[in-house]
C-alpha cells in the first residue's frame, strides 16, 4: 500500500510539473533538419566542437541535466511567459531568464573566440535544444496555467494536458522516428527556406505566441481529443518543426562563417 501511494503521488507531481520542451523525438527532427542546412564551414567547426556527435545527438542535453541541481538555473530558459495582448519587449524580463535571453546568450558564448572549448561545447548544445524549444508554440505560453500545463484534457481516453499534448503526444501518436519525420517534412524551394529564416529570436517568439493563442482556444478543459485534433494540428506541428530546423540551421551558420 506504501508503495502504492509513492507511485500515485509520483505519477500526480510529474503530471503537475511544468515541462517546457519538445518530447525527445520532436528536438531530435529539429536537430536532424538543422543538421541537412548546414553550409560546410558550420558542418566543420560543429563537429570539431561536438566531437563528431550530430545535433540531434545533443538535441535533448538541455533536458537531460534538469535532474542534476548543478543545473538548476538553466530550468527558466526553456520557455517564456506573457500575457496574450503583450508582446515579449512590452515585459520586464524574469530576472531568472527566458527563452529569448537563453538563445541570445548561448550564440555570445559560443561566437566568442575567447571562450573554453568546454564552454563552447556546453551552450552549443543548449542552443540546439533552445531553438526548438521555441518553436513548440506552447513555450510561449502564458504564467496562469504555466503554459498549459494546468489545463487538464484527454487525449485518446488518457489523463494529459495542453503542453504536454504538444510536447509530445501529437508526435508520438503519429508513430515516426525522428529521422523518418524528419524527411518526409514538407519540401520547400530555396527561396522558402530564406523565407522562414527570416527574422529575429523576437520574432520567432511572437509567432509562437500567436500559434499558442490559437491553441488555448482550440481546447477546453476536460475535452476529450483524438484522431480529429490531430488532423486538425498536424499540419502545425510539422511546420513547427520545419521552423525549428532551418532557423536553427540559420543561427548556426551564421556563428560560423
Amino acid at each position: 500500500m506504501k508503495n502504492g501511494v509513492l507511485l500515485i503521488f509520483f505519477v500526480g507531481q510529474l503530471a503537475m510539473s511544468n515541462v517546457p520542451f519538445w518530447g525527445k523525438t520532436g528536438h531530435r527532427v529539429v536537430g536532424e533538419v538543422a543538421q541537412m542546412h548546414l553550409s560546410h564551414k558550420a558542418k566543420r567547426a560543429i563537429h570539431k566542437i561536438l566531437k563528431g556527435q550530430s545535433l540531434a545527438a545533443v538535441s535533448n542535453f538541455a533536458d537531460n541535466i534538469k535532474s542534476d541541481t548543478l543545473f538548476r538555473k538553466y530550468g527558466p530558459w526553456h520557455y517564456v511567459n506573457y500575457p496574450a495582448d503583450k508582446i515579449y519587449t512590452d515585459v520586464t524580463p524574469s530576472p531568472n531568464g527566458d527563452i529569448v535571453m537563453a538563445i541570445q546568450k548561448c550564440i555570445e558564448i559560443v561566437g566568442d573566440p575567447m571562450s573554453s572549448e568546454a564552454d563552447k561545447e556546453f551552450y552549443l548544445k543548449m542552443l540546439v535544444h533552445f531553438v526548438g524549444d521555441l518553436h513548440q508554440p506552447m513555450h510561449a505560453g502564458r504564467e496562469e496555467n504555466r503554459g498549459g500545463n494546468d489545463i487538464q484534457i484527454q487525449w485518446f481516453g488518457k489523463g494529459s494536458n495542453l503542453h504536454r499534448l504538444w510536447d509530445s503526444d501529437l508526435i508520438d501518436k503519429f508513430g515516426m522516428s525522428y529521422t523518418e519525420l524528419a524527411n518526409n517534412l514538407p519540401i520547400m524551394s530555396r527561396n522558402e527556406r530564406k523565407a522562414l529564416q527570416m527574422g529575429t529570436v523576437y520574432d520567432w517568439v511572437e509567432e509562437s505566441q500567436d500559434i499558442a493563442n490559437e491553441l488555448y482556444s482550440s481546447v477546453e478543459i476536460g475535452e476529450k481529443l483524438g484522431y480529429q485534433y490531430s488532423y486538425k494540428y498536424w499540419d502545425t506541428v510539422e511546420t513547427q518543426l520545419l521552423k525549428g530546423g532551418v532557423r536553427l540551421a540559420a543561427v548556426l551558420n551564421d556563428l560560423f562563417r
